[in-house]
């Protein structure tokens, strides 16, 4: 964090999330404001027309409609009648209460669509969910509950989506790393990122529009003592709720349900009777709540109820020293057996974040963090570094005679050929369309124009079948090079000028390779 992130005192200001802006501005696949969230916050604006607005907006989808009664009747609000329309819903709740629940739903909704395969959203929504309810009940018995804290609590750990979204590759280091949100794990995520998921999550946040009252909470909710003063209170809240929450989230319930009624007890004077029937009255609301936002229908077991099966299941141990030994070599083998399918799983996770689909060659994302990498070690180590690009001749009208099946085809083939010609050390990849880039480390410009005319001609000599015929393509080459002589940090001019160089050859005649001096463009 940067120095002036912070006031004297340690708290977190909302400063910090200006250089984290930059980072989302620059994040490809990270999903843009829902429409309707948009369209729920603009019906707000206007207290005169707040009402009638917000209605309309949520009305004019049943169902997200369907979901919002559903809600309002729930035991998680008690109310004394039913409501059966959103009219209604907002007399009873207010306009700010049903614009949150509302934002709950879509930005829930919005993520759900962004975070398929690799990333866990089902059990990261369960657990949020448990703790928007945890914050519900817990800020209810303090007298503190206000209109933002089912949502903020929702979204209090959104940041790890972001993080996620925006560089998976660093994601999946940390979670090799830390094992929850402690002090010590927002450490290694700085370390990692440079800021921590509390900050991602508060700047996606207010990027998006939302107000002050549910971000700024969420910028310091596992260290509430380094909150505004103003929003001390709410991130406490958002503190409890994550601990409480976690009492029904993986292993040793117990042991959590310990921990969190010692810290509720010995830093908020909450008695320890009380705080075991919040735990186990969180369960029955949460499993109410969550079927709402369909996350499944199986129920979450209260505390007791838990605590009560366990003590059984010891009353019932009985197991002879053979049979410990047994089930100690299962599990032994199960682990070995689990570890081999991670290790499968992360190499299958990496071949679909970093490979190109089509043609199997490293995609254009993987290709910008390799040239920064390579351009770093290369100054370090005053090392040359070379880039080309090359552009398949006349592609379009190989799609538009063959058909883009044909042009697929082509595309692999081509692809298979040069992965051939390259060194082990070079990496080689699609940078979109027909167009394909190598970074060569530790090869100079003359060295650069060997490989170059080697791919030209190992492409021009292809014979690819396509459709019965055989067809014959060629390659524009650009290239150029940086070294000893002259070093940059901005990958955008080594882009630039292998870019530019390949519109030389194109405009030369095609089938060719042009190399472009680096200073031309520093």
């Amino acid at each position: 964090m940067k120095e002036d992130a912070t006031t004297d005192n340690g708290m977190v200001q909302a400063e910090t999330l200006k250089p984290l802006q930059k980072v989302l501005d620059r994040a490809m696949d990270l999903p843009s404001p829902p429409a309707i969230a948009v369209k729920v916050l603009d019906a707000v604006k206007d207290d005169q027309e707040s009402f009638r607005a917000l209605a309309q907006v949520i009305s004019s989808d049943p169902a997200l409609t369907a979901k919002m009664l559903k809600v309002a009747n729930s035991s998680i609000y008690g109310l004394a009648r039913r409501v059966d329309s959103i009219e209604m819903a907002l007399t009873v709740l207010g306009s700010k209460a049903l614009k949150n629940i509302a934002l709950s739903f879509v930005i829930v909704g919005e993520f759900q669509n962004a975070c398929q395969g690799s990333f866990d959203f089902t059990k990261f929504w369960k657990g949020s969910i448990t703790s928007a309810v945890a914050a519900e009940m817990y800020s209810s018995m303090l007298g503190e509950k206000s209109d933002d804290t089912f949502v903020s609590a929702l979204l209090q750990n959104i940041g790890y989506l972001v993080m996620f979204l925006t560089q998976p590759k660093k994601f999946f280091q940390l979670m090799s790393q830390g094992d929850g949100p402690r002090s010590e794990d927002l450490k290694v995520e700085k370390k990692i990122f440079g800021y921590d998921h509390q900050e991602f999550g508060a700047a996606l946040l207010k990027s998006w529009g939302l107000p002050e009252t549910i971000y700024m909470p969420i910028l310091s909710h596992h260290v509430p003592e380094q909150s505004q003063e103003n929003f001390h209170k709410s991130a406490s809240i958002l503190f409890i709720s994550h601990q409480l929450s976690l009492v029904y989230q993986g292993f040793n319930p117990g042991e959590k349900a310990r921990l969190v009624q010692k810290l509720l007890n010995e830093k908020y004077q909450f008695p320890a009777e009380k705080a075991e029937k919040l735990i186990d009255s969180i369960a029955e609301k949460a499993s109410e709540i969550l079927i709402t936002f369909e996350m499944g229908d199986e129920t979450i077991k209260p505390y007791s109820q838990l605590l009560q099966e366990a003590n059984q299941d010891l009353g019932n141990l009985n197991l002879s020293y053979e049979q410990l030994i047994l089930d100690l070599k299962s599990a032994k083998d199960e682990a070995e057996n689990l570890a081999a399918n991670l290790i499968k799983a992360n190499q299958s996770l990496r071949n679909l974040v970093f490979r190109d689909g089509l043609t199997g060659l490293f995609n254009h994302r993987y290709f910008q963090e390799m040239l920064e990498m390579e351009m770093d070690r290369s100054n370090r180590h005053s090392h040359f570094l070379s880039l080309i690009f090359f552009d398949i001749d006349y592609f379009k009208k190989i799609n538009d005679c063959h058909g883009h099946l044909a042009g697929d085809h082509l595309l692999k083939s081509l692809a298979a050929r040069v992965t051939k010609i390259i060194r082990s050390s070079d990496i080689l990849a699609r940078y979109g369309g027909e167009e394909f880039a190598v970074i060569m480390p530790e090869t100079d410009s003359s060295g650069l124009r060997v490989f170059a005319e080697r791919v030209r001609r190992g492409i021009e000599q292809m014979n690819v079948e396509l459709e019965g015929r055989t067809v014959q393509v060629t390659v524009s080459i650009g290239g150029t090079t940086m070294g000893p002589d002259l070093f940059v940090n901005d990958k955008r001019l080594l882009i630039q000028a292998a870019d530019q160089a390949v519109y030389q050859s194109k405009n030369q005649g095609r089938n060719k390779f042009t190399f472009l001096p680096l200073e031309d463009f520093c």
